[in-house]
């Protein structure tokens, strides 16, 4: 009954273009064209080499254009107050305005390739690091929600947007200057590598006095930053139960020790910038003086006196330029590392074929999973087997490890050993865009995102009208939805929900498109009873469509609408088997464990047919706690009851 039910949906499926289900043609999902691979910086670098090389090639022209002032200057002094020829004047300006004009043009073009540099680059990396930034908030069970590896993306592509990176390719010019300074004289020479060498000094003492702490001071702005998003998150427990003023303290304790690391870098760079600006005007007034004194002995003229303290400044300014953004550039060196370590850390997705549309069978083998970036396992050999069609119900105390073997079989947590398999295939081989539309996910935390009720329910794809209509009467909150002011097109930005409320469209977005497995996690944890009859009709639907339910609830009464029954305790499988077996062994258990209280208690069980497809536990060497019986219940909770 169950396969003669999915071979139908399966043939109505190809010229459904108005039907349950919008599965992509693969033939259109997928361009036929090589998709670029950047698996580091280097190859994203490699994709701009070209754009750097122009850079290059305009900063070059920029550095010699700018020999035009001093030269000007130059043949203004000897040539024409010598001779008194006001058309050479004319001339030489005529040729400086031109040169100048070219400079500014070449200085232009040069920002604008890098301002595309930059937008390139976040076109070659934004896509993976969002990859990455989700990969790590999923791993990390949801505490790592920051973001950072796009936010040291934007870093980075806003210092290579800004003025101090010319610094970097005009300081390669230094030696032609100095080597044009000593065609002048070699005084003028000798001073120049002197001044380098100077203020050469100066920005390795600026590296190396403020790294340190503008590193430490970076880290902690971010460990801030994070601690500070997940206050706000509990502002509502913050402010009732009068938590503000200790979570400010905390807050500002952090934030003192921050600004003291921030101010100590600021400190010794602003000192050494203003010791390196004020000594390079030193050296430009004192190599003036040098001039004159040249002049006077007649060993150069004065054109080539102030030609010289010009050319001087301008040989200079790359390092003083580079000295003044050492910290932005520090910030974007330390952004650009992270970033390599992250890529190298995290290698790519490889391309998975695309497997048929699954029916829904799942099969855990000797399952070890541990939380992420824990060794302690929560799931220890855990080991099932669930036919297509069936419905499950997860039950157990507290901490048993329920929600732990939900993310597994969503593949949402890696696992340490074994394997979980959806139609035969490991979860995690599976193409996630693929399998999307196939799977329902209710959480406990339920999480509806910023735009329409519409939007939110069609997992902001392209929206079905006729699908979301179905799947939000499917969850009984199709009336509820058109209450609101714009129905369908209420924007949760502005329209706040109530916890039941976004429990029920959160199951709309579970039952939209017709899965074919529907995982829920506490799904009646806010509902009232009217909620609670929506939930129960929906169950009674999927059952009839086929579909695999995994449900776990601490709620008795939902265990109506199951099938089957799996206990967890202390991560480990204790019972397996149909509803009312697992039931009527709990209630022995029980007896058996309290003989007294048991037998002035009668426990009685609400009859359903019996599961249309037999469940069984995977046969392993040995049970989590030793037995080779599988369906025997291990000191079971009263709560199950």
């Amino acid at each position: 009954m169950i396969s003669s039910a999915r071979d139908g949906k399966n043939q109505v499926q190809p010229d459904n273009s108005e039907g349950t289900r919008s599965t992509p043609d693969p033939d259109t999902a997928t361009p036929n064209a090589p998709t670029l691979q950047i698996v580091t910086l280097r190859d994203a670098l490699n994709q701009c080499r070209s754009s750097f090389v122009m850079v290059g090639l305009f900063s070059a022209g920029v550095n010699v254009l700018m020999l035009t002032p001093p030269m000007y200057m130059l043949s203004t002094y000897d040539r024409v107050l010598a001779s008194g020829s006001l058309p050479t004047l004319w001339m030489l300006t005529l040729i400086m305005v031109f040169l100048l004009a070219a400079m500014g043009g070449f200085d232009w073009v040069r920002s604008q390739i890098l301002i595309r540099v930059s937008n390139r680059f976040d076109a070659l990396l934004s896509n993976r690091l969002y990859d990455i930034s989700l990969k790590q908030a999923l791993f990390s069970g949801g505490s790592n929600v920051q973001a950072a590896p796009l936010q040291d993306l934007n870093g980075v592509r806003q210092f290579v947007t800004g003025n101090g990176l010319f610094a970097f390719f005009d300081a390669p010019w230094l030696p032609i200057y100095i080597a044009v300074m000593f065609l002048f004289h070699p005084l003028f020479g000798y001073v120049a590598i002197g001044a380098a060498v100077f203020l050469g000094i100066i920005a390795y003492l600026n590296e190396r006095v403020t790294a340190q702490p503008l590193g430490d001071a970076n880290k902690k702005a971010q460990t801030l930053a994070a601690e500070n998003s997940k206050r706000l998150r509990n502002a509502e427990v913050i402010h009732s139960m009068g938590m503000a003023g200790a979570v400010q303290g905390r807050w500002r304790d952090g934030q003192d020790d921050m600004l003291s690391l921030q101010t100590v870098a600021s400190a010794r760079a602003a000192s050494l910038t203003a010791f390196s600006k004020s000594s390079r005007i030193m050296i430009q007034s004192l190599i003036l003086g040098l001039g004159a004194y040249l002049a006077v002995l007649g060993e150069i003229s004065p054109g080539v006196m102030i030609a010289g303290s010009i050319l001087l400044g301008r040989a200079l300014a790359p390092l003083d330029q580079m000295i003044g953004v050492w910290k932005q550039f520090s910030t974007a060196r330390a952004q650009w590392q992270r970033l390599s370590e992250l890529l190298s850390k995290v290698p790519a997705e490889a391309d998975r074929m695309e497997l048929p549309p699954p029916t829904g069978s799942l099969a855990a083998e000797q399952m070890v999973v541990a939380a992420p970036g824990s060794k302690t396992p929560i799931l220890k050999n855990v080991s099932f087997k669930l036919p297509a069609g069936v419905s499950l119900g997860i039950i157990g105390p507290s901490g048993s490890g329920k929600s732990t073997l939900v993310r597994a079989i969503l593949g949402v947590w890696p696992l340490s050993s074994g394997h979980m398999r959806l139609d035969g295939a490991d979860v995690f081989s599976w193409d996630r865009n693929h399998l999307g539309p196939y799977v329902g996910y209710l959480p406990q935390d339920i999480e509806l995102f910023e735009g329409s009720i519409a939007e939110n329910i069609a997992r902001f794809g392209a929206i079905d009208s006729e699908q979301v209509v179905t799947a939000a009467k499917l969850a009984g909150v199709h009336e509820l939805i058109l209450s609101f002011p714009d129905g369908y097109d209420t924007s949760l930005e502005r329209h706040k929900l109530s916890g039941g409320q976004r429990q029920r469209i959160g199951l709309a977005r579970a039952l939209y498109g017709d899965p074919v497995l529907v995982v829920l996690d506490e799904p009646n944890s806010n509902l009232d009873d009217q909620g609670e009859q929506a939930l129960f009709a929906a169950l009674r639907q999927l059952k009839a469509r086929g579909a695999t339910v995994v449900v776990v609830s601490h709620r008795m009464n939902i265990l109506s609408e199951i099938d089957a029954l799996l206990l967890m305790a202390d991560g480990a499988v204790k019972a397996l088997g149909p509803r009312d077996q697992v039931l009527r062994e709990i209630q022995a258990a029980q007896q058996k464990a309290h003989p007294s209280a048991q037998a002035a208690r009668t426990a009685s069980t609400t009859p359903v047919p019996e599961p249309t497809a037999k469940l069984q536990q995977s046969e392993s060497p040995e049970d989590s706690d030793g037995k080779s019986a599988p369906h025997s219940p291990s000191q079971p909770k009263d709560e199950n009851s």
